[in-house]
């Protein structure tokens, strides 16, 4: 499988280290005071979709970014790759 990565182009999967769902970057905030339900349904509760699904990737081998790609779980086609910092903040995530 090809990763194009944003800043460096085609790259192997095997440079890489596929490190979960995406949701991941929306960790919630410990102060809130449900925050223990929260990082429970955080940690331990996963969709396992079939089709479309945005999933963090590590370059390990490489420049050590971190990647969402979106990928389908179904065909293995990635449809789009983006750095996982420009996702955390187009969701809201500065830090």
């Amino acid at each position: 499988m090809i990763i194009n990565h944003p800043l460096l182009g085609p790259r192997d999967a095997a440079e890489f280290v596929y490190m979960g769902d995406a949701s991941l970057i929306d960790r919630p905030d410990w102060q809130d005071p449900d925050a223990a339900e929260k990082f429970y349904e955080y940690g331990y509760l996963r969709d396992n979709p079939a089709g479309q699904h945005q999933e963090l990737w590590y370059h390990e081998q490489g420049d050590r970014s971190w990647l969402v790609v979106t990928r389908d779980t179904l065909s293995h086609e990635i449809t789009k790759v983006e750095l996982a910092r420009d996702v955390a903040k187009a969701r809201g995530r500065h830090k």
